[in-house]
């Protein structure tokens, strides 16, 4: 699957077009992120389930600010439209591989369910 090209723009369409996405949080400048960029697109290419969408924070300043990504690469999933996952650093195609799975199986009734509790107590 072709990744998604991601901005302030079109960001929440994004999370809401997709019921299993990964956003990989870059620049061009930055190492780490280069290293990661191919494990990400091979990625995107064998879990055709997923959309994988990038933000470049060089051209995205107000949305990675917005976001609080303070080191990159930083990886974001959202599985329902809901943040599931969100940490900096490059993975391993086979962590990478692991933390999909996880999100795929992620049980979202005990999200619902906690944000239920949440606001039944106010």
């Amino acid at each position: 699957m072709a990744t998604i090209t991601a901005g302030k723009d079109n960001f929440a369409d994004v999370i809401a077009g997709n019921d299993l996405l990964l956003v990989d949080f870059w620049a061009p400048w930055c190492g780490p992120c280069r290293q990661f960029g191919p494990i990400f697109e091979a990625a995107s290419e064998k879990h055709a389930d997923f959309a994988f969408a990038k933000v470049n924070t060089e051209d995205e300043q107000e949305l990675a600010g917005a976001l609080e990504i303070q080191a990159i690469p930083t990886l974001m999933a959202f599985k329902k439209g809901v943040l599931v996952y969100s940490d900096a650093g490059a993975l391993r195609a086979s962590d990478l591989d692991r933390l999909i799975e996880e999100v795929r199986n992620f049980d979202m009734a005990a999200v619902t369910s906690d944000a239920e509790n949440v606001s039944g107590a106010a």
